[in-house]
C-alpha cells in the first residue's frame, strides 16, 4: 500500500491529497470495502483523527483533517460560515459562459426528499474544440474550469454542471458515457476529471491564512499537455484565491 502524499502537517491537522477511487471512510453510500482514506492515513501519521469535510470517492484532492474534536470543530465552523474557499478544477463538455454561477436546490445522498439550497460558481480558465465527429457534432467542445462551491450537497459540482448540460468528463453518475468513452479511447483517462485543487482557511490554532494545494495526477497531465492548458493553469495559480469568486 503506498503512501498518502501529505500536503501540510501540524500538532492541530493534516492536510492530505487523497487520490481518486478511495472512499474517505466507512459509510453506507460506499458500501464495505477494505480500504479507507481515514485508516490508511491513521497508519501513516498516528493518532486519533477527524474528518474536516468530505471528497466523493472518485474526486481528488485537499483533504482535511484535525486531531481533535475541538479542532474539527472549528474547522466545521469555518465552513458553515463560508469561511473556507474551496476550488476545484474540472474539465467540462462543451464551452460555459466565461464566468457564473448555478444556483439550483439539490436534495440529499438519497437523491430524494427535500432540496435545499446549492449554489457553484465558476470561472472558464480554458476551451478547445476538437475534430472528433461524435453523433450528429463533426466536433466536440471542451472547457477547463475554476470551480468554486459555495454550499457543500451531495455531489454539488457534479449534479449541478449536469444540470446546466455541461457534464463532467469521467462522470459515471451523471456524466455523459459517450464523452467520458472518447477520453479513455483517445487519452487512456480512466477517472473523474474533477480535482480539489486549493483549500484556504484560517489555521484554527495559530490563527494564519493557509492556502494548501494539491498536484494534479497523471491522467490530468495528460489532458492538460493534449490540448495545451499548462499555460491556462499557471496563469490561474497565479492569480488570489478568492479574485476567482465571481462577484467580488
Amino acid at each position: 500500500m503506498s503512501l498518502l502524499n501529505l500536503l501540510h502537517v501540524d500538532e492541530a491537522l493534516v492536510a492530505v491529497d487523497k487520490p481518486p477511487g478511495i472512499a474517505v471512510h466507512r459509510s453506507q453510500l460506499v458500501g464495505a470495502d477494505d480500504d479507507y482514506l481515514i485508516d490508511r492515513l491513521r497508519a501513516q501519521v498516528g493518532g486519533t483523527l477527524y474528518l474536516a469535510h468530505r471528497l466523493d470517492r472518485a474526486t481528488s484532492g485537499v483533504l482535511l483533517v484535525a486531531r481533535s474534536r475541538e479542532i474539527a470543530a472549528e474547522l466545521g465552523q469555518q465552513l458553515m460560515d463560508r469561511k473556507v474557499v474551496k476550488e476545484y478544477l474540472a474539465v467540462v463538455r462543451g464551452w460555459p459562459d466565461d464566468e457564473g454561477c448555478i444556483d439550483h436546490p439539490l436534495s440529499g445522498a438519497s437523491l430524494k426528499g427535500p432540496r435545499r439550497e446549492a449554489r457553484t460558481c465558476w470561472r472558464r480558465l480554458a476551451t478547445i474544440e476538437l475534430p472528433i465527429e461524435m453523433g450528429r457534432y463533426p466536433q466536440q467542445r471542451y472547457s477547463l474550469l475554476a470551480v468554486q462551491p459555495e454550499t457543500g450537497r451531495y455531489q454539488q459540482i457534479r449534479r449541478h454542471f449536469a444540470h446546466a448540460s455541461h457534464h463532467l468528463i469521467g462522470d459515471t453518475t451523471h456524466g455523459r458515457g459517450d464523452h467520458n468513452r472518447l477520453f479513455r479511447i483517445h487519452w487512456s483517462m480512466h477517472r473523474l476529471l474533477l480535482h480539489a485543487w486549493r483549500l484556504e482557511f484560517t489555521h484554527p490554532a495559530g490563527g494564519e491564512r493557509l492556502c494548501i494545494e494539491a498536484p494534479l495526477d497523471a491522467s490530468w497531465q495528460r489532458v492538460l499537455a493534449a490540448f495545451g492548458w499548462d499555460a491556462a493553469l499557471a496563469a490561474a495559480r497565479a492569480q488570489p484565491l478568492a479574485a476567482l469568486l465571481v462577484g467580488t
